[in-house]
């Protein structure tokens, strides 16, 4: 590996064949789950973050659709089903591993808030008020808010398109 110009960026690249090392990425996936006018929260049980309360959400792994892995966190941390049912926020945070984050509002199947004891110590449906009173992580608060406002907006999943080994959303 030495160093390449591409796309005028020094980039890491093999002398030897046509591998360009891009970069260090990360993205994440928030579920706002709301069931009868509260949102479901779980409170963070390590760092960063512990001792606030988040909305469920993690990093998806190589393999795994965005869907499916909204879905497996909102389960893992706080032991609700819950289906997709649009996108209302991304956040873009630049920095050493460069972070996408992609919050979906998402339709409550069933089950009770248990937390996993893992990542989360407490899960629980709240009201906008009861979370007032609550150390709530400032993203968090945003996406509250977004998931509240967000009645009919946000990108959509497009159940109609097909495109081979892809999920797309849209307006």
């Amino acid at each position: 590996m030495g160093l390449r110009e591409i796309d005028g960026i020094e980039r890491k690249a093999c002398s030897g064949c046509e591998f360009v090392y891009w970069g260090d990425y990360s993205i994440g996936v928030g579920g706002l789950v709301i069931r009868e006018n509260k949102i479901l929260l779980v409170k963070r049980a390590h760092n960063p973050g512990k001792g606030y309360w988040t909305n469920p959400g993690g990093y998806i792994e190589q393999f795994e659709n965005i869907e499916e892995t909204i879905q497996r966190e909102v389960k893992e941390e706080a032991g609700i089903t819950a289906r997709v049912n649009r996108i209302v926020a991304l956040r873009d945070l630049p920095r050493h591993i460069h972070n996408v984050y992609i919050a979906f509002t998402m339709d409550y199947i069933n089950g009770e808030p248990v937390p996993d004891g893992i990542e989360s110590d407490e899960a629980g449906f709240y009201t906008l008020e009861e979370i007032e009173q609550m150390n709530v992580a400032p993203f968090t608060r945003w996406l509250v808010k977004i998931a509240f406002e967000s009645n009919e907006n946000g990108l959509q999943k497009d159940e109609i398109t097909v495109l081979k080994d892809s999920f797309l959303f849209s307006v």
